[in-house]
């Protein structure tokens, strides 16, 4: 659990935003920048590295937007619109690949991408719901 939906609630500036789509992209953004960071180290500790890299290469691209995504939907003193319309759409094609990547090893056994995928799909759909009421 996150305080998204506490801290957006809190502030004390005026939203016209979506309260409920805001929080829950930011909460899947969180967690789907954790679960890449891990997946990616899980692919790290695996036997065998050399069929992972690029699926390491897309948990961490994928974090890292992730977590570029979260921090700018969570400055809601000035919520940029133009900058979060310009993001999520960017943020969700980077999960949906990342997703597949990881869809690919999940169905080799690797438990760890099978829990990143997940967090992936959850993650673009997140994006995609705040971008429709944006």
């Amino acid at each position: 659990m996150t305080f998204a939906r506490e801290m957006v609630l809190a502030h004390p500036g005026a939203i016209d935003v979506d309260i409920d789509a805001l929080s829950r992209c930011i909460d899947e953004c969180l967690s789907c920048a954790q679960s890449c960071i891990a997946c990616a180290d899980a692919c790290i500790a695996e036997e065998t590295v050399a069929h992972l890299r690029q699926c390491i290469y897309f948990c961490l691209n994928c974090a890292d937007v992730c977590e570029t995504t979260e921090k700018i939907l969570s400055r809601t003193a000035e919520l940029g619109r133009g900058l979060a319309r310009a993001m999520l759409p960017v943020c969700a094609e980077t999960c949906r690949i990342c997703g597949a990547e990881c869809k690919h090893h999940a169905e080799m056994g690797m438990k760890h991408c099978e829990v990143c995928e997940e967090a992936c799909k959850r993650c673009e759909e997140a994006c995609e719901a705040l971008l429709a009421v944006l």
